[in-house]
């Protein structure tokens, strides 16, 4: 089946009414019934008075609305109404899935007694980086086994064994790293950000990797 939605993409997030009067001076305003007409001694001008010690001061929700004042509006709920905190379409079309199950990888799963590791059919000094790196890195956003294991995996070897050959492959590695970040699915960015970390640090001798960065 032929897979057409975007990873990352925000075509299916849920999208709010535009207003109109944040990008102009002109006010969006309905139109309102003769039964919504304020009527005679029933407004609040004219009303000068104290309040009292009790009374709650009245709320606005068009001003100040925050993510926080949400969640305590809601009962403490952790709620993201705003998109840019909602989780976006991760469809399992990443091209490590796609050369891993053609059988174009070299690896495999070693099940051992306690954890199971990577095997690898080629020596990884002799793989070539700029091919198969970036394979790697788009595997990330994977969430099922074995391809989420067997990509994240093969990322470390890669950086620990060939931390030489990393840096020249830098800028091929931004897409597959961008798109994973664009899926706001939490397990995959943290995955993401700490595969960033041990790539800064894999040569730390000639440092070219942050600098590529």
């Amino acid at each position: 089946k032929h897979i057409k939605v975007r990873p990352g993409g925000h075509e299916a997030l849920p999208k709010k009414d535009l207003d109109v009067s944040a990008f102009s001076f002109s006010k969006k305003t309905q139109r309102k019934t003769p039964d919504q007409f304020i009527r005679r001694h029933t407004g609040p001008g004219g009303t000068l008075r104290s309040p009292t010690k009790n009374e709650t001061p009245p709320e606005f929700p068009d001003e100040d609305v925050t993510p926080i004042k949400l969640q305590q509006q809601r009962g403490g709920k952790k709620t993201f109404d705003f998109p840019a905190f909602m989780e976006r379409p991760n469809p399992p079309n990443t091209e490590f899935r796609r050369f891993y199950e053609r059988g174009d990888l070299p690896v495999q799963i070693e099940h051992g007694g306690v954890h199971n590791r990577i095997a690898w059919k080629v020596a990884i000094d002799k793989l070539d980086f700029h091919h198969y790196l970036p394979i790697f890195f788009d595997g990330l956003r994977e969430v099922e086994m074995p391809y989420a294991f067997l990509a994240e995996q093969g990322v470390y070897d890669m950086m620990q064994v060939g931390a030489s050959k990393v840096a020249p492959v830098v800028p091929q590695l931004i897409v597959p790293i961008k798109t994973a970040l664009n899926t706001r699915n939490r397990s995959v960015i943290a995955k993401v950000l700490k595969v960033l970390q041990a790539l800064v640090k894999c040569d730390q001798e000639e440092n070219m990797v942050g600098q590529a960065l």
